[in-house]
């Protein structure tokens, strides 16, 4: 997952290409990224003073991992509380010896609010392909290909292809590690709104197997 944080999206994309550059925004017509980043409620985020939440991973038939969070993103800080420690942060750090807890946040944080680091971030590029059958329901959506570049974050290249419904909601999404051509799919399911911003608070793989789901969720 990228470290490319930005606080304020000032202007959107006037590329009416396949293929855009998500840096590259005027104040005319909107990016289909910023888009999906507004169906979620973006507009509503400045009124956000804390999300808390807890990250469980199914990491295999009998174990399940757990992260508790709590970030507050005006005061940039974090609480993190895990099986190896628990601490408070500032986010982003330059110190060496959080990095490990920095890199689970923004994994973390990814899987959670991906809709919204649309807005956010700006080292990527981005495609759109209409009439896309979601890899598992195989329904038709418009797939979103969000692609960042190899400068950025831990983890540089990574890409992300999207399936949007009608309403620009992600139905589906494939990660692909470092842009892999291929990756894993899984649903984003169980949709719920919290202070005017909307969370899928749910992810099951294709054998329907749920494999990441967020808990204790509290935005004020």
């Amino acid at each position: 997952m990228k470290n490319i944080f930005c606080a304020l999206i000032s202007s959107v994309l006037l590329l009416l290409a396949s293929c855009n550059d998500a840096s590259n925004e005027t104040s005319e017509v909107k990016s289909l990224p910023l888009q999906v980043a507004e169906a979620y409620g973006i507009g509503n985020f400045e009124d956000i003073n804390v999300i808390e939440y807890t990250w469980n991973v199914q990491q295999d038939s009998v174990r399940v991992g757990v992260r508790d969070w709590k970030w507050r993103p005006k005061e940039v800080e974090v609480y993190y509380s895990g099986p190896d420690s628990t601490l408070t942060f500032n986010y982003p750090s330059e110190t060496a010896d959080l990095q490990t807890f920095e890199h689970r946040f923004i994994n973390d944080k990814y899987w959670l609010l991906f809709p919204f680091q649309l807005a956010w971030d700006t080292g990527y590029d981005y495609e759109e392909v209409s009439d896309q059958a979601a890899p598992i329901s195989g329904e038709s959506t418009t797939k979103l290909i969000i692609q960042y570049n190899e400068a950025d974050g831990f983890t540089p290249g990574d890409a992300y292809d999207l399936y949007l419904d009608g309403d620009l909601m992600i139905k589906e999404w494939v990660f692909r590690k470092g842009g892999a051509p291929d990756g894993r799919a899984f649903t984003w399911e169980d949709v719920q709104e919290f202070k005017g911003i909307k969370i899928s608070t749910s992810r099951t793989n294709d054998t329907g197997k749920k494999f990441i789901w967020f808990t204790n969720i509290s935005v004020n």
